[in-house]
């Protein structure tokens, strides 16, 4: 099993193209054995310290393998649809894990 933490800064003013994205991706991820375990959108309420920015939001996923999560990324549908997420998203930290 693999775990995919992701911390999401998107350019202001686009959350409406990033939830289009979104909106595209995030159901096909069962279709590759994954799960969306969290999605969260943090607020300067709940972010008590840290070197980061603040993320617009911050994703667990997990995968039975790297092949899904590959393939995934590859799925044709969702490769359609990532000049939304090209132009919606400005940097993602990927935080990569494993376990049982």
């Amino acid at each position: 099993m693999i775990y995919l933490t992701q911390l999401i800064y998107i350019h202001e003013g686009q959350e409406h193209t990033f939830h289009q994205f979104e909106d595209v991706a995030i159901p096909l991820i069962e279709k590759y054995k994954g799960k969306l375990l969290l999605r969260l959108r943090p607020t300067k309420e709940n972010f008590i310290a840290g070197e980061l920015a603040l993320p617009y939001e911050i994703h667990l996923v997990s995968f039975e393998n790297e092949t899904d999560f590959e393939a995934f990324k590859q799925d044709k549908v969702r490769q359609e649809f990532l000049h939304l997420k090209e132009a919606s998203v400005s940097r993602i930290v990927l935080i990569q894990g494993t376990g049982s």
